[in-house]
């Protein structure tokens, strides 16, 4: 397959650069940092604009995994603008592209997140519950998610990844609690009892594999694991597996002065399950906690 790939520098970009680049596919990125493409992803062709591909030979598949870190510093103005930028008005673009294409690509895998919910609480959420359009994270799913869905007018079918937060080897959010806990200096996060869904990284990548290769998958896919787990669970096991103790939790009053309303993503959560996945017959590698943690650590 022709695949072209948005934000296929990151992380989970570049792992499924590495697993199609195996399977012989045709990848091209679009980058801000083209030149890079070619080490970063496997090899694949990097483009600095759209109308590069418009003289070649058509794409069978476009993923649209593109977006500036949100949770990496606070939701001023100026970083909601760029947040928003970098997601809802590129994938405007993107689709705008597909658009003018004579023969357009089959299918449009895009990206979005659980924060597409809101803060759930205590309530079990699917992919038919309702968005939680109460924060800037919410509000920045549903319209990103609203550009892809666009696509379907051409006849291209539409997949939607709202992926939980990805743990992997390297980089992410793994990357960013292992000092601390390294240190028996982690905690849990508030009260701890908010859901913390969560997805191993080469799940994400069979997932995302999956979907573009099943003609019926379409709309919505939770992109998590099976098991539901608390923010106090998550911290228990992380520094079971690390033999450390984890007894400094940060209260929530210090989370909130700190970060404002990005705090959301620490103090609130999703109690998901995948059931669009589960229903297409998707098999999770690391359906369990414990044993992705247990994998991926063995490896640092």
């Amino acid at each position: 397959m022709r695949i072209l790939l948005t934000g296929g520098t990151g992380l989970i970009g570049r792992a499924l650069c590495q697993h199609w680049s195996r399977q012989g596919h045709a990848l091209c990125v679009w980058s801000r940092s083209p030149q890079q493409v070619r080490a970063l992803c496997s090899g694949a062709r990097g483009i600095a604009q759209l109308q590069e591909l418009d003289a070649g030979p058509p794409m069978d598949a476009v993923v649209n995994l593109a977006g500036a870190p949100i949770a990496d510093r606070p939701w001023t103005q100026a970083r909601q603008a760029l947040l928003w930028r970098s997601r809802v008005d590129l994938t405007r673009s993107l689709v705008d592209w597909i658009g003018r294409q004579t023969v357009p690509p089959r299918v449009l895998l895009s990206g979005s997140a659980v924060g597409w919910y809101g803060d759930g609480g205590e309530q079990w959420l699917s992919e038919d519950s309702a968005p939680g359009n109460t924060d800037f994270g919410s509000r920045l799913c549903v319209a990103w998610e609203q550009e892809a869905e666009r696509a379907r007018q051409w006849g291209v079918r539409v997949a939607l990844l709202r992926t939980a937060p990805v743990l992997a080897a390297q980089g992410g959010m793994l990357a960013r609690l292992l000092p601390p806990f390294r240190l028996g200096l982690g905690g849990r996060l508030g009260s701890g009892q908010q859901w913390m869904p969560w997805i191993h990284l080469d799940d994400q990548v069979a997932l995302i594999d999956y979907l573009l290769q099943h003609q019926d998958a379409s709309g919505p896919f939770n992109a998590c694991a099976p098991e539901a787990v608390r923010n106090a669970d998550f911290t228990r096991t992380l520094a079971r597996t690390l033999h450390r103790p984890a007894l400094l939790p940060a209260p929530a009053w210090a989370l909130r002065l700190a970060l404002g309303e990005m705090s959301v993503l620490l103090l609130g959560g999703q109690r998901l399950v995948p059931q669009r996945a589960q229903a297409a017959g998707f098999v999770w590698r690391y359906p369990e906690l414990s044993g992705a943690l247990a994998q991926l650590l063995q490896k640092k």
